[in-house]
């Protein structure tokens, strides 16, 4: 179940409990450094205990070591998760997923095109009176180049059409849940269409997901991506193969798949 759209601002309202921000992170040697930094700087405002893992997804750059170093400096608070290879943003966000311990789990992207900061307007709405399931930013102006531009809006059109997903920004990289939504939740894509299908099968389980404005900004360092025609050939391929699946037997489609959750997390 999708609530209507809101754009607000912090609220003043107490830190979280317990929060585990996690981000993916392919050959951004050049941003990892800052995003924890920045991330261990706004992070106590924002919850009482927190933990920040870093997803390492097969970077050939300085990367993984980077993410070693920042875990030594932060013993207890930074981790890193390794991928041997490269096996795509589903993958990564998956492990990041299982990897985290806490009550509310929430993440970027590597590239720093969201700011830390931002989260708290993410997480301000996760506590509202209604107490949504996931809250879900929507880039109030996309900083992206114009084919990625085009990309999503004919994504965003086909995610309507095909699986009633009326949100207006399915792969915003600023989101947050609640572990007691995730629990049953199996997702098959490893790539592109990971946060599409979560979306998806979290609404068919009739968990509440709402939308909040995020700022988003232009990329200063490292490459991306998410338009080239291999991630897109593959997030097509995930979208009909979810899709002819749920005409043909949706209690098995919506049962496919890993669970979100590390078996016995929480």
């Amino acid at each position: 179940m999708i609530a209507p759209s809101v754009a607000q601002g912090a609220t003043g309202r107490p830190p979280l409990a317990r929060l585990s921000f996690f981000f993916p992170a392919h050959n951004e040697e050049a941003n990892l450094a800052g995003l924890v930094d920045e991330a261990l700087a706004v992070l106590p405002r924002l919850a009482e205990a927190f933990e920040i893992i870093i997803v390492n997804d097969g970077s050939r750059d300085a990367t993984g070591q980077i993410a070693d170093e920042l875990t030594a400096a932060s013993p207890g608070i930074v981790r890193a998760v390794h991928h041997d290879t490269n096996r795509g943003y589903g993958a990564a966000l998956r492990s990041g997923f299982a990897a985290a311990r806490h009550d509310v789990i929430a993440f970027t992207d590597g590239d720093r095109q969201f700011r830390v900061e931002d989260l708290g307007r993410v997480l301000d709405r996760l506590r509202a009176s209604d107490s949504p399931d996931v809250v879900a930013g929507y880039r109030i102006s996309r900083a992206d180049p114009l084919l990625r531009t085009v990309y999503a809006r004919i994504y965003r059109l086909a995610n309507r059409i095909f699986f009633g997903l009326r949100l207006r920004d399915v792969d915003c990289a600023c989101k947050a849940f609640r572990r007691p939504a995730l629990s049953g939740i199996r997702v098959e894509s490893g790539g592109a269409f990971f946060s599409a299908e979560l979306l998806i099968k979290l609404g068919a389980a009739g968990r509440t997901i709402v939308e909040v404005g995020v700022p988003h900004h232009p990329r200063t360092a490292g490459n991306p991506t998410g338009a080239r025609p291999s991630v897109v050939l593959r997030a097509v391929r995930d979208f009909w193969a979810l899709r002819l699946r749920l005409w043909a037997a949706p209690r098995s489609a919506l049962s496919r798949g890993t669970a979100i959750l590390a078996e016995g997390g929480g």
